[in-house]
């Protein structure tokens, strides 16, 4: 692609894909059919108009990807010439996301996962039956192109495989213009269902409900579960009848100063890993005099074996959006984001569902329950990159650049989406807010330890006998979780905080499942992730798996990470296939390697992709 525009043109189906997005062209010189008298060029806004049409691009290339299954280059410049986005730009953009392709493939996609709980549950036989049945990964067949895949978020029924089918969407639906196409889930996959999903793909296995990922579903115990497997995600009456906008009710009464002020004394962390306290979070952006605000939920939860969030939007859709409500008033925001993965398709439509209803019942809109405070939500899917999880590389995203990660400072509660300031939060991290409201915070700081408050969601996976999401208050430890779960016979690790986190032994399942705790253990308790590998495992071809998986992912922006993550997997593959000059040789090369990736690495991807190998080598005396 070039900076100018080709001669390419759309065909008509991409034409009217993009047009059901942005409308239609208002002039010939954005792409109108022919030109006009009436379209002598003039500057009407420049290059500021440009700019702020330039967050429709991910959005514009999802809806020529959905309808048509690629984006041609005659698509591409139709896109450019409406959003005034330079080819070789839109270029970059949509080949930085595994979801897109700008070279031709059949209208089926099929996403094999591979990555570690799938890999840990027998996803290399699977593979390995598709390529006898419909021959070798991006090999199209029948109609039908399948590709091995990173993390699917669906760990508990493992393996896990995801059938895209692009083209109209059925007659009836009214769907937003960029909804998604999806075939089928399937989930555990066997090839048999696979290859007749392919071919029929309304054969397929229906997906369970979303409470099947909950073994706990039913306890009393439960907070941020209680719902799911026993409300209607789809019925707001329901919702309200279990206690929903109770807590909105109460923010409203408390204002926004009291709302922070009950966050904060609730010593509430965020969830994705990082632990920074959320009420310091809301107040430094409230307090800051630019404007306007923004509120960004963060649900590209791509850790590998990460399935929390998932569940939550498909089971309890209500009380993400009753708690962006609540963040967005606390934060002086009128517009919240929700930055969803591209591989979650019933997520997306249980929360349009419910975004939908939320403002045909006043919940969102000018003027909520009637308080005279105005706040929406907007949806934006992925398209499959890991790295736009990372907080800033989640607003280049939305904004329709590359998803690459921002230098800080500045940081995002001061020049965040949009170069205005910005709080961001993970689900699970917003609906903990619903019961510091509802019940007050010492209530809510009376469950844990003293820094560690509250429940937290942990995401049980592998060889253990009842897999999903399970809730524990902070301070239990690793044995309680595994004992609910069904551990293993013969337990040979367990993976806490996923690819980014670390391994620990069976001797040390005593560890209490705090941020403090597992720091104080030398490792890390993430997102949530709990991988369970029995001595069926190899676990050489784990940590391998590992390293492929962050060399894959890698945006490439900085060289400590670009390089780094290729040189790792080069010394794994060289002491897995044994073709190197011996294992302590490339040990103390990735040593090397590790270490510069940590201190010099832009962002938490680079910084964290030795860590699970470091502690295999070191904990579990792998390679030696």
């Amino acid at each position: 692609m070039d900076l100018r525009y080709t001669d390419a043109t759309p065909t008509d189906i991409e034409r009217a894909a993009v047009d059901s997005l942005l409308g239609p062209p208002p002039s010939g010189w954005e792409g109108g059919q022919e030109r006009t008298d009436a379209d002598l060029r003039w500057a009407r806004g420049g290059a500021s108009a440009a700019k702020d049409r330039r967050d429709q691009l991910l959005p514009a290339l999802h809806v020529v990807n959905d309808r048509v299954g690629w984006i041609s280059e005659g698509a591409l410049n139709y896109i450019c010439r409406r959003l005034t986005v330079a080819p070789a730009e839109a270029y970059g953009v949509a080949t930085f996301y595994a979801m897109f392709s700008v070279v031709p493939r059949p209208a089926k996609v099929l996403h094999v996962c591979t990555d570690l709980a799938c890999a840990a549950r027998g996803s290399g036989a699977l593979c390995a039956d598709l390529t006898d049945r419909l021959g070798p990964a991006g090999t199209p067949a029948e109609g039908t192109v399948w590709q091995e895949s990173p993390c699917l978020g669906l760990c508990e029924r493992a393996p896990a495989a995801l059938l895209l089918q692009a083209g109209e969407q059925p007659a009836g639906d009214e769907p937003a213009a960029d909804a998604v196409r999806c075939s089928a889930v399937l989930a555990p996959a066997t090839a048999p269902d696979v290859v007749a999903a392919t071919r029929s793909p309304g054969t397929a296995p229906a997906e369970p409900p979303a409470g099947t990922a909950v073994p706990q579903a039913g306890d009393p115990g439960l907070v941020l579960l209680r719902r799911i497997g026993s409300v209607d995600p789809a019925s707001l009456d329901d919702y309200r009848s279990t206690g929903g906008y109770t807590a909105l009710r109460r923010a409203f009464a408390l204002g926004p100063a009291g709302v922070i002020r009950e966050v904060l004394d609730a010593g509430l962390v965020g969830r994705g890993g990082a632990a920074f306290p959320t009420g310091r979070k809301w107040q430094a952006t409230a307090q800051q005099a630019d404007g306007p605000h923004y509120l960004v939920c963060n649900a590209d939860e791509s850790e590998p074996g990460t399935f929390k969030d998932r569940v939550l939007m498909e089971g309890d859709p209500y009380a993400l959006i009753e708690s962006m409500t609540i963040a967005g008033y606390a934060i002086g925001a009128a517009h919240g984001y929700i930055y969803l993965r591209g591989e979650y398709p019933r997520a997306y439509e249980r929360l349009s569902h419910a975004l939908a209803s939320a403002r045909t019942r006043g919940l969102l809109g000018t003027d909520v329950l009637g308080q005279g405070y105005a706040f929406d939500i907007e949806i934006r899917r992925g398209a499959g990159a890991y790295i736009c999880g990372e907080e800033t590389a989640i607003f280049n995203s939305i904004e329709g650049q590359r998803g690459e990660p921002r230098s800080k400072p500045p940081f995002p509660v001061e020049k965040g989406l949009f170069g205005k300031p910005t709080a961001v939060n993970n689900v699970e991290t917003l609906v903990n807010v619903l019961p510091i409201l509802e019940h007050g915070a010492a209530a809510y700081a009376a469950t844990g330890t003293e820094t560690s408050t509250g429940t937290k969601l942990f995401c049980v996976s592998g060889q253990v006998a009842r897999p999903g999401i399970y809730e524990l208050p902070f301070g239990a430890n690793l044995r309680e979780l595994l004992a609910l779960a069904g551990p293993p016979e013969h337990l040979r690790a367990v993976l806490l905080g996923g690819a980014a986190g670390g391994f620990v032994r069976p001797d040390e399942l005593d560890i209490p499942l705090t941020f403090e705790g597992t720091r104080a253990a030398g490792t890390t308790l993430g997102s949530g992730v709990v991988l369970v590998l029995d001595d069926s495992v190899e676990l050489p071809r784990i940590l391998l798996r590992i390293a492929e998986f962050f060399r894959d992912e890698s945006c490439g922006q900085c060289v400590p990470c670009r390089v780094g993550t290729v040189r790792q997997e080069e010394a794994l593959h060289r002491i897995v296939d044994r073709t190197g000059a011996g294992a302590a040789a490339d040990v103390a090369l990735m040593r090397e390697v590790g270490q510069t990736m940590r201190d010099a690495s832009i962002c938490g991807l680079g910084q964290t992709a030795w860590n699970a190998v470091e502690s295999a080598i070191d904990r579990l005396g792998v390679y030696k």
